[in-house]
């Protein structure tokens, strides 16, 4: 089903990728010419239209429809065509506005991170990161496969180049090489997945795959060989993207290095759109008579899910670093990501959906609470700030609380969407509701742990053993060249703001209702169908009723009690005797896993074969 306003509504569809994408380019040219002021304005202001642009397609987007449009004018004739295709659903017109608004909130909190030069160099990184927002939004509200690979593939160009932005470190272009090349071979996979369903199929958008795979099914047999290797091999990029395990080695490598507000973006943005690409390829592609049985997809996209879930929490907690405890924290709460999408239900993907949007804003505020710490004391090592921040009493508040979001408090949004999604998880799994628990408590605790260290001071200087003392973080440089300074009101009041977004999202009735009406119409394939091709005649069916997405008496519940189990958690690790050992289970089960992360570019591609060889077999054996 069309909007009131489908004309002008889909206008705004290019437009939404268009102006980040013309403003880099401006940026990149003018840049050089206006002063330092000038240059960030103009970025700011950018940034802004694009989130007035994308909240005015959410808006004009209706809970139940999709905005369409074919670009040039080369609309689909018989179901067939060779353009280019928009479309924009509650969900991802959403998504495309949470990356812009986290784009727009990093701009304004890097007015004055960098000493950047007016010269040659003037200009560059706003450029970088409206390109990036281009990738971003282009890739959320595609409707081709081939465009959804180079809308990936432009965000994870510049990715790389603003891990590697401060070229006079070696340490932050190794980072971006491994992120660079381990991402680039899943992006290369994805692609020839995608000529094999060229190949079979010869289309390459996403609802004219779908419904050519289907008008090709044969009644009473299943996928071929060429269909599961094709989607083995597609979903190779969105799931590297996302850090699933065994996929996600480069992530905490490359946010150790990277400044802290591309972390912001990384974390908060990039990561869950891996997730969302996951669902789209398989809802519209594999999901009808001619893909892939959804129980099958299911079972293995849960198992993955999980695997992340508990490898991201243990490595978590094992963390001094405090940047590669964020990022593993981000794997772990990938997981729980993955598992809500797995569950190709409504009510799963709106807990999801809900999830994603709270996480982004506390995850963003963290690691911007970090970049405070690193530029005053020119360390991020839980140890070596002990008790070093205590003067610094505002970000110690907003940390604590970053924290307690992460665990899953009430009513934060991350609260709302984990309880959402619990619920759901329960009715086809029993156990899993506990894994949510588990992984929000664990993590949520790590980063508690750490500022009851760094901010309070509490408990004694601890002692670790030297296998998990690696990567410390301690004497590493400030990425504003001025340690000891006063942090910059905009260091604090973009973290503040983007905890409140994470608030309000569990606090507001009607974000959460308009994520779950949107994740209805995600799951009704048909009507994806129909509305982009525009079949004459077709009436899809309605998605049905939208779950909803609100707090129940079993959610609080679960969520005070996984904020507790996080504040227990952290409590007894900053009280702990320092001269204790680490114990025969943690030799036995987290050194082996902590030796794995190796940093070695050829253990990590090697992973990657392997965790795609396991996909595979994974699909064959229920087939």
């Amino acid at each position: 089903m069309h909007t009131a306003d489908p004309l002008h509504t889909a206008d705004l569809l290019p437009l939404a990728v268009a102006i980040p994408l013309l403003g880099a380019a401006v940026l990149a040219v003018a840049g050089r010419r206006l002063p330092r002021l000038g240059r960030d304005a103009l970025a700011t202001a950018l940034a802004a239209a694009d989130v007035l642009c994308l909240a005015l397609l959410w808006a004009r987007t209706s809970p139940d429809g999709r905005a369409v449009s074919w670009l040039g004018g080369w609309n689909p004739s018989g179901g067939h065509s060779v353009g280019i295709v928009l479309v924009a659903d509650r969900l991802g017109s959403g998504l495309a506005l949470l990356a812009a608004a986290l784009i727009l909130a990093v701009l304004c909190y890097a007015w004055r991170y960098f000493e950047e030069p007016s010269g040659r160099e003037g200009g560059l990184f706003p450029a970088l990161l409206l390109l990036f927002e281009a990738g971003l939004c282009g890739f959320a509200l595609t409707g081709d496969l081939f465009d959804a690979f180079v809308f990936f593939e432009l965000m994870g160009a510049v990715a790389y180049a603003l891990t590697g932005y401060r070229i006079e470190d070696p340490r932050p272009l190794q980072g971006a090489l491994a992120f660079g090349l381990v991402n680039s071979a899943a992006a290369y996979l994805s692609l020839l997945g995608i000529g094999l369903l060229y190949a079979r199929t010869g289309e390459l958008g996403l609802a004219q795959i779908g419904a050519e795979l289907d008008r090709l099914a044969t009644p009473g047999h299943g996928p071929d060989a060429l269909l599961v290797v094709a989607f083995v091999l597609v979903l190779a990029g969105p799931l590297v993207k996302a850090a699933a395990v065994p996929f996600h080695f480069w992530l905490p490598d490359a946010h150790a290095v990277a400044p802290s507000p591309v972390c912001m973006l990384l974390s908060g943005i990039m990561v869950e759109l891996g997730v969302y690409g996951t669902a789209r390829i398989h809802r519209v592609v594999f999901a009808g008579p001619g893909g892939l049985p959804d129980a099958v997809v299911r079972d293995t996209l849960l198992a993955f899910g999980v695997l992340t879930a508990l490898v991201g929490a243990v490595m978590c907690w094992q963390q001094r670093h405090l940047k590669r405890m964020l990022a593993f924290s981000t794997v772990g709460h990938v997981g729980l990501f993955l598992v809500g999408a797995a569950l190709l239900t409504p009510a799963g993907l709106a807990g999801t959906a809900v999830y994603v949007a709270a996480h982004a804003g506390a995850k963003a505020a963290l690691f911007g609470l970090t970049g405070v710490l690193l530029d005053r004391y020119g360390s991020v090592d839980e140890h070596g700030l002990h008790g070093r921040a205590r003067e610094l009493r505002l970000p110690g508040l907003l940390f604590g609380l970053g924290a307690l979001a992460l665990a899953g408090l009430p009513p934060f949004g991350t609260g709302l969407g984990k309880a959402v999604a619990e619920e759901a998880a329960g009715h086809e799994l029993a156990w899993l509701p506990a894994l949510f628990v588990l992984v929000s408590a664990v993590t949520g605790g790590a980063v508690l742990r750490a500022g009851l260290r760094v901010f309070g001071g509490v408990g004694a200087p601890p002692e670790e053993h030297p296998e998990t003392a690696a990567t410390s973080g301690e004497g590493e440089e400030p990425e504003i060249r001025t340690p000891g300074r006063r942090p910059p009101a905009s260091m604090l009041l973009v973290p503040g703001l983007l905890l409140a977004g994470c608030l309000a999202v569990g606090v507001l009735p009607g974000v959460g209702r308009a994520l779950a009406a949107g994740a209805a119409a995600f799951t009704d394939r048909d009507g994806y169908l129909a509305d982009t091709l525009a079949h004459p005649g077709v009436v899809p069916p309605g998605p049905g009723p939208a779950p909803d997405a609100w707090w129940t008496g079993a959610g609080i519940g679960l969520g005070l009690f996984s904020a507790l189990l996080a504040v227990g958690l952290a409590t007894a690790a900053v009280r702990r005797d320092p001269r204790r050992g680490t114990g025969g289970l943690h030799r036995v089960t987290v050194l082996p896993l902590r030796r794995l992360h190796s940093g070695l570019l050829g253990d990590y591609v090697a992973w990657l074969t392997v965790g795609l060889a396991a996909l595979l077999v994974a699909l064959t054996a229920q087939l």
